[in-house]
């Protein structure tokens, strides 16, 4: 990779939007050439995907900045991808290759306006940590404090910026080119995650977020939140209370230190649980590797720079929500999740109504419970199918929410697979509605009999509404005339750039009176106008014939 190119702007736009629309091409041409789905087919259909995620992963890597951001963002959203795509893009992780320590040492000095020994004692030149935005470093204050010094990566903001624009772009290409895109509010969405990489490249918010979860949990003996040098801070350089130990998910380490798995796993669950249910900061990205178990069990969390937040709106609606499901009432359901927004206009209300009942009851009996591979594989496709039929959305606003929810859940049942979440779950919801709350009066003893589906639903509504559909059952007629209709659409967008593009190369070759390109520009022009001109033709065919 070439170090200039790197940070060019033009470069990382065109890498960054051809990807997509390469992608959206290959998978609308696959699916309008295969019409029967048969194993062979299925796997055909896989073995793409997973090329795609290869070639996604190997261009974040090469690139850094928001690709690799997005990457493990939509790792987590399996109703954007299916399983193979998100399993080979597991993979890829927030490292990137370390930068130099003369320029750690040159950013310091400069943010602080002195040189680095006139605050460090020592300062190690290897980081422990490469990341996209910054790179971590040990070192010793004069007073034989330890700290961990976070120091901004170079040009990170500028990148960020830059892809922030292609970023746009591919947005309105998903919104314009896939179902998905018609279905979810992509303008929302961008605002979103924008807002939360926008808050990441700035570690005096990131500071302000860190002191913020060290207040309110001080009173947690079990966890520790690092405290922060203020005076050592900046925009772009963090300094912490250095933090030992291993990752939460690192088994053998807990057996080691003679460390209860079980009481790991329920201060963690109490911790995440009281942010999930309350209004305020939330941290939006608890992967293993900022949650640190310490010899004597104590959990270390670092890493605010992803914080997300919890209204008391969204408190009052998810109350409500669990509320109607307690007294068996789907219209105070349907309204609530209407109220968030979960439900894009002309949603069939009363279908969702009798799907969300149909759902409830199979956990109030227990059947799930005893169901075979087949059963519950059926019972999947037709909820998948549903959710795709109907306009169902996961709001931007709870993007965060729901992917921080997963990866805690997936930590919790790594540390300790044999939780009782109904028991511990259990006084945390009735401390969160009230004891004058319906849940512990009238509806005592329903609650009491339905805690079991009650407390299961929210990792269950969580799975109903982010859950995609990985082997897609089209019904035959409407989407294949879909399909065509986007692949028509697509063939003609890029046909058109291309006689825009050969437009420019005429011009370019009119100015510098380069013979040969203003042949290749005049070839490129017609050969695309005429691809353009059957294109139309044939798309306006399609349309007459489907009235």
């Amino acid at each position: 990779m070439k170090g200039s190119l790197k940070y060019n702007f033009i470069y990382r736009y065109t890498v960054i939007v051809w990807m997509v629309i390469k992608f959206i091409f290959q998978i609308y041409f696959f699916l309008f050439r295969y019409s029967v789905w048969d194993s062979k087919t299925q796997k055909k259909w896989n073995d793409l995907l997973v090329n795609m995620a290869k070639e996604y992963r190997m261009k974040a890597v090469r690139l850094g900045g928001v690709l690799v951001k997005v990457g493990q963002f939509l790792t987590t959203r399996t109703d954007i991808l299916p399983d193979v795509f998100i399993k080979e893009l597991s993979g890829l992780v927030d490292r990137v290759s370390p930068m130099t320590f003369d320029y750690a040492k040159s950013l310091l000095e400069e943010e602080w306006g002195t040189a680095i020994d006139e605050h460090l004692l020592e300062m190690d030149e290897s980081s422990i940590a490469s990341a996209s935005i910054g790179e971590v470093y040990r070192g010793k204050l004069k007073d034989g404090s330890v700290v961990a010094v976070k120091v901004q990566r170079y040009r990170v903001q500028e990148i960020f910026q830059k892809d922030f624009i292609a970023l746009r772009m591919v947005f309105w290409i998903i919104s314009v080119f896939t179902s998905f895109g018609k279905k979810a509010d992509m303008e929302a969405l961008y605002h979103e995650i924008v807002r939360v990489m926008d808050r990441e490249l700035n570690f005096e918010q990131e500071l302000e977020y860190g002191k913020y979860f060290r207040e309110r949990y001080q009173a947690f003996d079990a966890v520790h939140i690092p405290a922060y040098y203020e005076d050592l801070s900046t925009n772009k350089v963090l300094v912490m209370e250095w933090m030992d130990g291993a990752k939460i998910t690192d088994l053998e380490f807990m057996k080691e230190h003679h460390i209860s798995a079980e009481e790991t796993a329920k201060t963690l669950f109490d911790f995440y649980i009281d942010q999930f249910l309350n209004p305020g900061n939330f941290h939006a990205d608890p992967h293993s590797g900022n949650i640190l178990i310490q010899q004597d069990g104590t959990i270390a969390i670092i890493d605010f720079g992803m914080v997300g937040e919890l209204r008391k709106q969204d408190t009052h609606n998810f109350k409500m929500l669990v509320q109607g499901f307690i007294i068996d009432d789907y219209d105070i359901v349907v309204e609530s999740l209407e109220e968030m927004n979960f439900l894009l206009p002309h949603a069939d209300k009363k279908q969702i109504k009798k799907t969300l009942k149909q759902a409830v009851e199979m956990y109030e009996s227990g059947s799930l419970k005893d169901m075979d591979v087949e059963a519950m594989t059926k019972i999947k496709d037709e909820i998948l199918h549903f959710v795709k039929e109907e306009p169902i959305q996961l709001p931007a606003d709870y993007t965060y929410l729901g992917r921080a929810v997963s990866i805690v859940v997936g930590i919790l049942f790594t540390v300790y697979p044999d939780m009782d979440i109904e028991e511990w779950a259990k006084p945390k919801v009735k401390e969160w509605f009230g004891r004058r709350n319906i849940f512990e009066s009238i509806y005592k003893q329903k609650a009491k009999d339905l805690a079991q589906p009650v407390l299961s639903l929210p990792g269950a509504l969580l799975s109903f509404l982010e859950s995609g559909e990985k082997d897609r059952q089209w019904d035959k007629e409407k989407h294949q005339r879909q399909l065509k209709h986007h692949f028509y659409l697509l063939l003609e967008a890029i046909s058109f750039i291309m006689i825009v593009v050969g437009i420019g190369l005429e011009v370019y070759a009119s100015i510098y009176s380069l013979a040969s390109v203003s042949i290749i520009a005049i070839v490129l022009i017609a050969l695309f106008t005429i691809i353009t001109s059957i294109l139309l033709f044939k798309h306006f065919r399609m349309i007459r014939s489907a009235k």
